[in-house]
């Protein structure tokens, strides 16, 4: 009866039965969500091997980023993909890679990166060697819904085997990156020291650090004597105003590249400290010291075109070496130009003494002996006739005379004007060649035409005499040098015309000599052409190059 007495507990109150039924539920519903979850992934491992296996393939590194977007995008149903790659150097991103994105979404697409967390997009980490690499970005499910679980479970074992796949392809990239240096460097060595002279030695760097750098330019500058740094050599698809620019001495970059220092300009266009007039045209540049030893012989410089990508850390350890390499090259063709041209000296104070001592002695001998004969000669005409002959060997003394003092002065002492330049060069030429090319000269040549195109000037002219004497099988070479050609836009200019009777250009032949009196011609803002020159029936090569001043 006791029993009775006490109170009887509610209907609807929880009693310990009810909380184990609870927590019975919980589990039980956990375990069809686990369930659901591991069946779904479960039917999805052969597409995720698949993903998996086309993340894979490829050893370059941009086209593996694009691959592993788009399969991701496939893989979790997305519209788009992206991967932000962090930038080592910790200024953002260096690299943006996107998949189903137009050029108007970019942005759109972009943003996600400050919510990476919500339903409507995913955003997972990608890791390489244990360091993150970048994220990977999905957003915009198929069909509006939202993204599932399984889908970032999908998405982040991807991202593994994408790291993984980027390591190997950055490896790759990086290994293939450093043989084309390596193979530029000594592609630069063995041009520097088969004989090149120095203007086409610095051509020969400027042409291969623009090659090896992808970059727009390759230029040498040197100093120019009041603390800053001339433009000499310049390779470039536009290479016009490039020629002559002065980096000034004030300049911060001219202060630290003279002083050895390296300099990486993220975009030349607005950086503060490039103080040239043709900074604006170009975006990431390497300015590089040429020094060899605590020697600083000049600078090497590989700007890109606007908005191109910046150079990596590993493209401005590989230049540093190319450019510190480009400088031992250049020391050591130095050294060898300084041995032959001493060898030439030495040969050319022998044939000075052999004149002296021996030539003119016995002209001089020669000619008392005519002297005697005279005299002793008792018809008149023969007077007459010995007495020119010891007139000539008097002129001819003194040409031998002449001819052994400009054996003796060496290259400073001689004028530096234009015309005896371009003189000095036919003497030179007409060893080889076997006759003395004729030259004409129209204009106050001297007076107008600059040390710069002068100097340019000389080298077509050279150029040109070698292609004659390689290929063209001359018998004569007809040179014109005028300072008084206006050109259509009404610039006064210098045109250097090399004309000869040889046998031509023959179809199918090399047009490397032409393309660098082009380009030699254009880094000035002239032209360059060719045609019929000299022979019979338009035979021949007429070559007309052509500068302002």
């Amino acid at each position: 009866m006791a029993a009775t007495d006490q109170p009887s507990a509610p209907r609807d109150a929880p009693g310990p039965a009810d909380g184990a039924r609870d927590s019975l539920d919980a589990a039980t519903e956990a375990t069809r969500s686990f369930q659901g979850l591991s069946t779904e992934l479960t039917g999805r491992v052969p597409q995720l091997l698949e993903a998996m296996r086309s993340v894979g393939t490829g050893p370059e590194l941009h086209s593996t980023l694009d691959r592993i977007a788009q399969t991701a995008a496939e893989l979790a149903d997305a519209r788009y993909a992206a991967i932000g790659v962090i930038d080592p150097c910790g200024e953002g991103l260096s690299d943006f890679i996107t998949y189903g994105v137009a050029a108007d979404q970019y942005e759109d697409i972009a943003d996600i990166a400050a919510f990476p967390d919500g339903q409507h997009a995913l955003g997972v980490p990608i890791r390489v060697g244990g360091e993150i690499f970048g994220n990977l970005y999905l957003t915009e499910k198929r069909g509006g819904g939202e993204f599932s679980v399984a889908d970032l479970h999908m998405v982040k074992i991807l991202a593994t085997e994408a790291g993984i796949a980027i390591g190997n392809a950055r490896v790759h990239d990086e290994s293939r990156q450093r043989m084309r240096w390596i193979d530029g460097s000594v592609a630069v060595t063995t041009a520097l020291l088969s004989g090149s002279d120095a203007e086409d030695a610095l051509s020969v760097v400027a042409e291969q650090a623009r090659r090896l750098a992808d970059s727009a330019a390759g230029i040498v500058l040197l100093p120019d004597g009041e603390g800053g740094l001339e433009m000499v050599a310049v390779s470039a698809d536009d290479p016009a105003g490039l020629l002559g620019t002065v980096i000034p001495p004030h300049s911060p970059v001219a202060s630290l590249l003279l002083a050895g220092e390296p300099v990486f300009i993220d975009d030349s266009a607005t950086d503060p400290r490039m103080i040239t007039e043709v900074a604006p045209r170009f975006g990431p540049s390497m300015l590089l010291p040429l020094k060899s030893g605590d020697r600083v012989l000049g600078t090497l410089a590989t700007p890109r075109a606007r908005g191109a990508r910046k150079y990596t850390a590993t493209e401005r350890t590989l230049a540093a070496q190319f450019a510190a390499q480009a400088a031992l090259a250049l020391v050591l063709a130095e050294a060898q130009r300084d041995r032959e041209r001493l060898a030439v000296f030495e040969d050319r104070d022998r044939i000075a003494r052999d004149l002296h001592d021996l030539v003119i002695q016995r002209l001089f001998a020669t000619g008392l002996l005519l002297e005697s004969a005279q005299r002793l000669a008792v018809v008149p005409e023969v007077r007459t006739k010995v007495g020119q002959a010891v007139d000539e060997l008097d002129v001819t003394i003194q040409e031998i005379r002449t001819a052994i003092f400009a054996l003796q002065q060496g290259p400073a002492e001689a004028p530096a004007g234009l015309r005896t330049r371009v003189l000095r060069e036919l003497g030179t030429a007409a060893v080889p060649l076997g006759f003395q090319p004729s030259a004409t000269f129209v204009g106050p040549v001297d007076a107008k035409v600059g040390e710069l195109t002068g100097k340019n000037l000389i080298a077509a002219l050279r150029e040109a005499l070698s292609n004659a004497f390689r290929h063209a099988r001359a018998s004569r070479i007809e040179i014109v040098v005028d300072a008084t050609v206006t050109l259509e836009d009404g610039r006064e200019a210098v045109r250097l015309t090399v004309a000869d009777d040889g046998v031509g250009i023959p179809e199918g032949g090399r047009r490397s000599g032409l393309r660098n009196l082009a380009k030699r011609a254009e880094s000035l803002g002239g032209s360059s052409s060719y045609g019929p020159g000299l022979g019979e029936d338009g035979g021949g090569t007429k070559v007309v190059w052509e500068a302002p001043l």
